[in-house]
């Protein structure tokens, strides 16, 4: 089978002009239904954009390959198109997109068509190739385009070698270097990355073989002998690949799209020996070391942050619907702190939140140190990340309180645990990050230690020993270290807080509590600041009790920290929302779709909708976030405006003085936080 028994004139459009991505995709569709490929335009419609979903097809180069193995498919085809002006698709080097072929593979039966697919995908690599076929002027040229590269490259395996190239055909007697190529379809950018690394490779001078993980299997495998005789592996994969076969060989993991885009640089790495041994009996992050250390540490960060978004989401709408309910039912300016929970649905609503949002923090150190240390951290890291979201059990509630204690016990009753005003050690979500890190790897140290141990005692690894033992030292250290710290840390916020206060310095003071707002979102520092706004407010009550008016400056003081104090925590979400919208290329897709929910929890002063954007990318998101809500807390105090409620964003601006001020506050401190983020976060590469 040949691409031009797949590709009719029927599914041939060229110079098209079309205005974004979803018209791409549905031009195309279009052409496959003229071909009579599939059956229902919705379904396979829907399977395309579940592939982009994993990552865009648009590889770079100008070239797009979207593609699906569909139920909705009847037989095998392409469809091509050519769009001279180019169309934002995604694409991985963040260029327009002009040379599209969307590929409709059955969702069953044989699988030679597969063959010709992988042809076209190494094809396309050829930038001649793609040249002609952007200058055909109709679909007979485009054809005989595809035809001549096909026979030219792939003549033998057409059966159609002549007996003088046959006979003068190199023997090939060992590769410098062999690679892997796959990707989580096996459709194109297996094929890609293959071509793209043997192409370099000759240029170099470099013998090089690929062995392509695709749909329809393993092809060209790499041998034992080939294997024993290499200088080294890349393994350019997003699905997992036999790697056993590697052990004690220099192995370069990395991504498949790192195959296709930067050939040179990976081959040159394995020739220079600039790459590790693999050792399959070694650690997990061993095997998958794409990229150095940073990106191992991205990638584990990645997992618990992907695990943690939907508890973040959904636990976050559920609670800013409490609110909604509240307001509807008449108490946004008379709830004050039972606010979301003064009728019984809307109570049901904060409860069910509340509960989810705590599960956050557990989940995103829980998923860390499962990327690192397998099913054996999840336990460890669970356990972690609930002792950072929960910090240190209050003493008071023990019987042996204020009992006669030994000088040990007397040290853990001091330092393992928080007496009453002594402080809060919550550590948030900063403190999941690193329960997660420490869980991965102490349970990597455990399984190292117990390697030795014989096999009758196999068993009992994973379930009592790197539980047991896991648990206890990640506990000791964030009950003993981690979390005391934080306690002194949040000590010596609330005094800075108070002098400032004290001292009148309203406008400083509301820079500085909406920045802390921005910081950790929930954290130490997120919580420091609320404490003290929620505090202030107690303080005006007191005051007020005492004689004082409504409109004494002491009272009003207090007011406009709860002010700042809000608008620096719905300025993250509502900042990064609008990026996510004016910045695309600077956000993932996944974190493109999370837009509107972190717009409603923006809304809903509920900051934590920005943590795993911070997580994500802490050293460009947070400092992005901090100016944006320093600068609104900032500008809230200096216009006076003031806050009587101690939580509940939109819904609760009944309760503020100058509430036109306020909204242009947020709107200011939102837009410098979208900006920040459009300046200097990098261009996220989608794979």
């Amino acid at each position: 089978m040949r691409i031009r028994e797949l590709l009719k004139k029927e599914g041939i459009a060229l110079g098209v002009k079309v205005d974004s991505k979803d018209a791409a995709i549905d031009y195309l569709i279009d052409l496959h239904v003229k071909s009579g490929n599939i059956t229902d335009k919705a379904e396979f419609k829907k399977g395309i954009l579940a592939r982009e979903e994993s990552g865009s097809t648009g590889v770079g180069e100008g070239i797009a390959i979207p593609h699906s193995k569909n139920a909705a498919v009847k037989q095998p085809g392409l469809a091509a198109m050519t769009v001279p002006d180019g169309v934002d698709y995604d694409s991985l080097d963040g260029q327009p997109a002009n040379l599209f072929f969307m590929i409709a593979a059955p969702e069953k039966g044989a699988d030679v068509h597969l063959e010709v697919l992988s042809r076209l995908s190494m094809l396309l690599m050829d930038e001649n190739f793609r040249a002609e076929l952007l200058a055909a002027k109709n679909a007979d040229q485009f054809l005989d385009i595809c035809s001549k590269y096909e026979m030219e490259k792939f003549a033998d395996e057409l059966g159609e070698a002549t007996e003088d190239k046959k006979e003068n055909a190199p023997e090939k007697t060992g590769y410098r270097v062999l690679a892997v190529t796959a990707c989580p379809t096996g459709i194109a950018h297996t094929f890609m990355a293959a071509e793209a690394l043997e192409k370099k490779g000759n240029e170099m001078g470099i013998t090089i073989k690929v062995e392509t993980n695709g749909s329809g299997g393993v092809k060209n495998r790499l041998t034992a002998k080939e294997i024993e005789e290499c200088d080294g592996i890349i393994v350019a994969a997003d699905k997992n690949v036999e790697t056993a076969r590697f052990d004690g060989k220099p192995v370069l993991f990395t991504k498949v799209a790192d195959g296709i885009h930067k050939p040179e640089e990976l081959i040159n790495k394995v020739i220079d020996g600039k790459v590790s041994v693999h050792h399959e009996s070694g650690k997990k992050a061993e095997e998958e070391s794409a990229g150095g250390v940073g990106s191992q540490i991205y990638k584990h960060l990645m997992s618990g942050v992907s695990h943690m978004l939907p508890f973040v989401i959904g636990g976050g709408i559920m609670i800013a619907l409490a609110f909604l309910i509240d307001t509807i039912c008449g108490y946004g300016s008379t709830g004050g702190s039972n606010f979301g929970t003064c009728t019984p649905l809307s109570a049901f609503f904060k409860y069910v939140g509340d509960l989810s949002m705590g599960l956050m923090v557990p989940v995103l150190a829980g998923y860390i140190a499962y990327s690192i240390a397998d099913r054996p951290g999840l336990a460890v890291g669970f356990t972690g990340g609930l002792l950072a979201s929960s910090g240190n059990a209050a003493i008071a509630k023990y019987i042996w309180a204020g009992a006669s204690l030994s000088p040990f016990q007397n040290f853990i009753s001091k330092f393992g645990f928080v007496g009453e005003g002594s402080g809060n050690t919550v550590s948030g979500f900063l403190g999941g990050i690193l329960a997660g890190f420490l869980a991965g790897y102490i349970v990597l140290l455990l399984k190292k230690m117990c390697s030795k141990f014989p096999q009758s005692l196999e068993g009992i690894k994973p379930t009592l020993i790197y539980p047991l033992v896991g648990i206890f030292l990640v506990g000791v250290l964030m009950v003993f270290i981690f979390n005391p710290l934080i306690g002194l840390v949040n000590t010596g916020l609330s005094n800075m807080l108070t002098s400032l206060a004290d001292k009148n310095l309203l406008a400083l003071l509301g820079l500085i509590l909406g920045a802390m707002m921005a910081i950790d979102m929930g954290g130490p520092i997120n919580k420091a600041a609320y404490v003290f706004g929620s505090g202030m407010l107690s303080t005006a009550a007191d005051l007020v009790s005492a004689g004082a008016s409504q409109s004494d400056a002491a009272v009003q003081a207090c007011y406009i920290s709860m002010a700042a104090v809000m608008i620096g925590g719905m300025v993250p979400p509502m900042g990064i929302a609008l990026a996510c919208k004016l910045f695309p290329k600077k956000f993932t897709k996944a974190e493109r779709g999370s837009a509107v929910s972190n717009f409603v929890m923006g809304c809903s002063f509920i900051t934590e909708g920005a943590i795993p954007f911070a997580a994500a990318d802490p050293l460009h998101v947070i400092p992005c976030t901090l100016v944006g809500a320093g600068v609104a807390g900032a500008l809230s105090a200096a216009f006076k405006c003031t806050l009587m409620a101690p939580h509940g964003g939109i819904f609760v601006f009944a309760t503020v003085g100058h509430p036109l001020f306020y909204i242009l506050s947020w709107v200011i401190g939102s837009v410098v936080t979208c900006l920040l983020l459009g300046l200097i976060k990098k261009n996220v590469a989608e794979e």
